[in-house]
């Protein structure tokens, strides 16, 4: 019977790495979603617009980037200043009390507006970040790519993360390939939460009927 509750505890510590580990949201890079159709390779999509899969355009607008210029990952990128500032917007699921870290790749539009390229992204519950990008000496076939980190912890079983252009009018930063992991220390991501206890409890009562079935088998 200890054998078989150590493997029960080891199989679920490696399901709790193997979550840790995995991406949580929808359509990181933008890849999924309509093609743009301005023959300069962008499409603008106002407040509210949801055809980007996974996403929600906040504030003004956003400019969905494709041939434009050249993205962080992949084919598709963002301006988050379409016609004036705008953002993007996704809810995912989360663990209370865990620790998640947002990395994203970052840049500007090189074509207007300051030189500084100014970006805010917060989480449900966290503080917001501001993030800056200077687009001088580049160009939409040099970009200059950044990664940048945001860490929250989450506050429910939701989470909503936001990015939003601090620049008014068009020419605003550039975002592309976001991911989200979980990163709460093992020792705090190995305590299970109710519904998991649940699950082990009932994982063992069925191996105890099956080991009880098959001594008394034997015994015969």
């Amino acid at each position: 019977m200890k054998r078989w509750m150590n493997v029960m505890a080891l199989a679920g510590l490696l399901a709790t790495g193997a979550a840790a580990q995995a991406q949580l949201l929808q359509n990181g890079s933008f890849e999924v979603g309509p093609l743009p159709s301005n023959p300069p390779g962008f499409a603008n999509l106002g407040g509210g617009n949801t055809s980007i899969t996974g996403w929600t355009v906040t504030g003004s607008s956003i400019d969905f980037v494709e041939a434009y210029w050249t993205a962080a990952n992949g084919l598709r990128s963002l301006d988050l200043s379409g016609q004036n500032a705008g953002g993007i917007e996704q809810a995912f699921s989360t663990v209370p009390g865990r620790v998640y870290r947002v990395d994203f790749a970052l840049a500007g539009n090189p074509d207007g507006g300051n030189a500084i390229k100014n970006l805010q992204v917060q989480a449900t519950g966290n503080p917001a970040s501001a993030y800056t990008f200077d687009t001088t000496g580049h160009s939409t076939g040099a970009m200059g790519w950044v990664t940048r980190s945001y860490t929250f912890t989450a506050t429910g079983t939701t989470t909503t993360l936001g990015f939003t252009s601090l620049d008014s009018g068009a020419y605003g930063p550039a975002l592309d390939n976001v991911v989200v992991t979980d990163i709460t220390p093992r020792a705090a991501a190995a305590v299970p939460t109710l519904s998991q206890w649940a699950l082990l409890v009932l994982a063992g009562l069925v191996g105890l009927v099956a080991l009880g079935r098959f001594r008394v088998r034997s015994r015969a």
